[in-house]
């Protein structure tokens, strides 16, 4: 059976992409499609901001990509090198909030301890911090994208914990998305399962998903990688078959698997 996930491919240099490996472990077949694109904006802010840890409490980071602006800040020779000397241990002395486990295994690449990585989304971070952070403390820095929902930001403003936002990076759409899916439904027919990763990818995809299956489409269990992206799906008026209990590999795989295999549980 054919599974069709709606997400970049995993950095090459760290093998075999954890989704597609799971998936296979259930004799599924998974194929990945880029989504989205990434412009970074805003680096030399972000950086004076990291410079300055003294007016901070802590970090929050809740997606890979806040923590590509903060790697490609620190590519350049001098910023790599008063990270390394100081800047990091100062940083350390703070708490660095993150949803999931992709985003804490980056935040570990910089020489950062993650915390909070268990929640599994945005809403269950914030009371985390919450249950943490005393009222009007110092700001905690918020490396975000244009896309950013207003959980986090809202819960934290309710508990009086300050929190100063920074957008570094906009999504658009993946420049060959179109041809990637319409050359996968020619190719490979119409999957068992489609997943989903973020609700930009459901804005990006479902019409063209819509198109390229037909009346087809009510035989495809559609999945989520978690519960903001599951009710994208919904308010398209898509059945969601399927949401990962939390966004791992092995959460969703097994999902995925209940769902195309309801009798066998």
């Amino acid at each position: 059976m054919k599974v069709l996930l709606l997400k970049d491919p995993k950095d090459k240099d760290s093998g075999p992409d954890p989704y597609i490996k799971e998936l296979g472990s259930y004799s599924l077949e998974a194929t990945l499609i880029p989504v989205l694109s990434f412009e970074f904006i805003s680096l030399d802010s972000l950086f004076e901001k990291l410079s300055h840890p003294e007016c901070y409490g802590g970090l929050v980071l809740t997606s890979p990509r806040a923590l590509e602006a903060i790697k490609i800040c620190l590519k350049e020779k001098g910023k790599k090198e008063a990270w390394s000397k100081s800047l990091k241990q100062m940083w350390n002395i703070k708490p660095t909030y993150v949803v999931g486990k992709a985003t804490a295994s980056l935040v570990e690449e910089i020489g950062l301890v993650p915390q909070g990585e268990k929640s599994g989304n945005a809403e269950k971070l914030a009371e985390y911090i919450c249950s943490r952070e005393k009222p009007n403390s110092s700001a905690l820095l918020f490396p975000c994208g244009a896309l950013k929902r207003e959980v986090l930001p809202t819960v934290l403003r309710e508990k009086g914990i300050p929190l100063e936002s920074l957008t570094v990076y906009q999504t658009t759409q993946h420049p060959d998305l179109q041809e990637s899916l319409s050359s996968y439904f020619s190719q490979q027919g119409i999957p068992a399962s489609v997943v989903f990763f973020s609700p930009s990818g459901v804005k990006f995809c479902l019409q063209h998903i819509r198109k390229l299956a037909g009346d087809l489409i009510n035989q495809v269990k559609f999945a989520a990688i978690g519960p903001t992206t599951a009710q994208a799906l919904e308010g398209t008026g898509i059945p969601v078959s399927c949401t990962a209990g939390s966004p791992t590999p092995q959460d969703l795989a097994a999902g995925i698997h209940r769902a195309l295999h309801p009798h066998n549980c």
